[in-house]
């Protein structure tokens, strides 16, 4: 999130959406493939991508492309804001369901797009 077009409504109505949580709690462990977090949240991929736009949009995540395929991370967290929006992101990381996406995940032996 950049100070500049920082817009707290924004961000907070990102933050209201468990599969938005879910994807920043995924996030948290570093760049991801979209193909990734498609098998982890079990969901289609348009409806994963329109969220990954919706959190860029809130400034919470970028993307980069390598080939077909978009690659997501969370911004750095540079303001005071944004360190009590991550470790508010930590906290929920504990969250049963936050868990075993994050164990899901650690278990793939390769991404799904190889």
């Amino acid at each position: 999130m950049k100070t500049a077009t920082f817009h707290p409504d924004r961000v907070f109505r990102a933050l209201a959406d468990q599969t938005r949580l879910r994807i920043l709690n995924l996030l948290q462990g570093g760049e991801v493939c979209v193909c990734d977090l498609v098998c982890v949240l079990e969901s289609p991929q348009p409806t994963v991508s329109r969220h990954l736009a919706y959190l860029r949009r809130a400034g919470l995540v970028k993307a980069r492309k390598e080939g077909i395929w978009a690659y997501y991370e969370l911004v750095p967290a540079e303001s005071e804001f944004e360190q009590a929006v991550r470790k508010c992101l930590d906290v929920c990381g504990g969250e049963a369901r936050f868990a075993r996406d994050a164990a899901m995940l650690r278990k793939k032996q390769s991404p799904c797009c190889e």
